[in-house]
């Protein structure tokens, strides 16, 4: 009868035949696998072994994952062919719009201006699309711009397009920065306000008003006070005649709510005085960049003219020395022609 001998196998030598086992599974899949499918080859491996859950791997992972040619190009390759009408529209600002122009004009006859050199605009009268093209192309290859399309006939202007969309961004500009004089600020307070600090009010709607800006007066309800209506009237009433000085009144007070609101505009004199002072102050301020500049072209001049100076008494002074010397020759000639050049006499100057 045959004995069965049982082997028992120590936990290290499970391990080792185990780890054998499993990097033979590995190396003959790795070589069974084609070069183009390695990266997803990799990261399927080590998302099926169980030695992923240990922290220690994510590391090498990650190293494995990240230098394999290709793996993540798709998700951080750059993009390209970005336009900038949407970047104006991330960057919320309007797109530009562009004049209809040129042979974009459906019209066939069209009222034609041209600017002059002046700076101002001469009208051509009216002409057919195909001579104001021709006449455009003439004065020096301008566009013809298509400015009032409801005019009848339409409305075109002979110019440049890039100075034409300048001038149009220059006057733009200008107005907003004159449109900053229309700003509204506000002055609150409540109807039961004390004499002090109406006077604080006040003094603050005429700062306001004497910067150019309208001013919004609210008087402020609470609760049951809303009852009390009348005299948030009455005090605006006589804030509006307090202000009458150097604002009107745009409309009569109204109600918002609980509130109860009035708005002032400056007088035509203040706002005129605000305009001035702005131009005096753009016009200084140009003045002083000149000045500057012209301080600055004076102190190039003048290193220069102080070294053509110098150059020009290096000069004189050498003339002087060469004009010396030829006297020198001259004095020596006539005394040789006086004395005459014989040997005896040259033997007796020279003794």
């Amino acid at each position: 009868m045959g004995t069965v001998t049982a082997t028992t196998q120590t936990p290290h030598l499970r391990k080792s035949r185990l780890k054998d086992n499993n990097q033979s599974f590995s190396d003959a899949n790795i070589a069974a696998a084609s070069q183009s499918n390695l990266d997803t080859y990799l990261f399927s491996i080590f998302i099926k072994e169980s030695t992923m859950r240990s922290l220690l791997h994510i590391p090498l992972l990650f190293f494995l994952v990240s230098s394999s040619q290709g793996f993540l190009q798709p998700a951080f390759a750059p993009r390209h062919g970005t336009s900038t009408r949407l970047f104006a529209r991330q960057q919320n600002q309007p797109a530009i719009e562009v004049p209809v122009m040129n042979e974009e004009i459906k019209a066939k006859e069209i009222r034609v201006i041209a600017s002059v050199t002046g700076g101002k605009d001469e009208a051509l009268g009216i002409m057919s699309l195909v001579d104001a093209l021709a006449k455009a192309k003439e004065l020096g290859g301008l566009d013809l711009i298509l400015i009032n399309d409801k005019a009848d006939p339409p409305v075109c202007k002979i110019a440049d397009y890039s100075k034409y969309r300048y001038m149009l961004e220059k006057k733009a500009k200008e107005l907003k920065k004159n449109s900053k004089a229309t700003e509204v600020k506000e002055v609150k307070m409540s109807y039961k306000i004390d004499v002090h600090d109406y006077d604080v009010r006040k003094k603050s709607a005429i700062k306001f008003i004497k910067q150019g800006n309208r001013v919004k007066a609210t008087v402020m309800f609470r609760g049951r006070e809303v009852q009390h209506d009348n005299l948030g009237f009455d005090l605006l009433e006589k804030l509006a005649v307090d202000l009458s000085s150097v604002c009107i009144k745009e409309s009569r007070p109204k109600r918002e709510g609980r509130n109860l609101s009035i708005i002032f505009s400056p007088k035509a004199e203040i706002l005129k005085a605000v305009n001035d002072d702005r131009k005096n102050k753009d016009k200084s301020k140009k003045q002083k960049k000149r000045q500057e500049l012209e301080e600055r072209m004076a102190k190039k001049d003048g290193t220069s003219v102080v070294a053509n100076d110098d150059d020009d008494d290096d000069d004189d002074d050498l003339m002087d020395e060469e004009e010396y010397d030829d006297d020198d020759e001259d004095i020596d000639d006539s005394l040789d022609s006086l004395l005459g050049s014989d040997k005896i006499t040259d033997d007796l100057f020279s003794r």
